[in-house]
């Protein structure tokens, strides 16, 4: 695509997941921290990408995390923003605040500071929950620190996948 804004690799699998969310009848919500809104910028390069994402929550602050979403401050003291039990929370907040069938949050350590010892630089949490799930499907990733874009970059290709019907 020649007169896309995002590179290639992530147009094209943003292409799948609008096309492949289209052909299952369903829509999706993001809730995003460290991809800044790149998962809605990708999904948006693409034509006819209204009929799948309903909306996304940009939280970068714990506090948009707490007040738009709905995570527990206890959640983010105990555990941190970057955290299963974050992502959890933010994937929740953002499906019952939608009209949306599935929630993809992430949260994670982009860089260049701000890792440390448990959580090092690269580290990226996402959760997978669908309308009616008790549970989501949560993981942490240790993406290479290939810099602050490649992180957010890999981040983004992973949450692509995550939306996948």
């Amino acid at each position: 695509m020649t007169d896309a804004l995002l590179p290639d690799d992530i147009v094209n699998l943003a292409r799948r997941v609008v096309e492949e969310n289209i052909a299952a009848g369903r829509t999706i919500v993001l809730a995003e921290s460290c991809t800044g809104g790149l998962v809605a910028a990708a999904i948006t390069e693409i034509p006819g990408s209204s009929a799948v994402l309903d909306r996304s929550f940009v939280t970068y602050s714990n506090e948009a995390k707490q007040g738009d979403l709905g995570v527990e401050t206890d959640i983010i003291d105990a555990f941190g923003a970057v955290s299963v039990a974050c992502v959890y929370a933010m994937a929740r907040g953002a499906l019952e605040r939608s009209g949306a069938d599935v929630a993809v949050a992430i949260s994670g350590i982009a860089g260049p500071g701000g890792g440390g010892e448990d959580k090092p630089v690269g580290t990226v949490v996402f959760a997978k929950l669908e309308k009616g799930q008790e549970q989501p499907e949560a993981e942490q990733r240790l993406f290479e620190d290939t810099g602050r874009s490649g992180v957010r970059s890999q981040a983004t290709l992973c949450a692509l996948e995550l939306l996948l019907p």
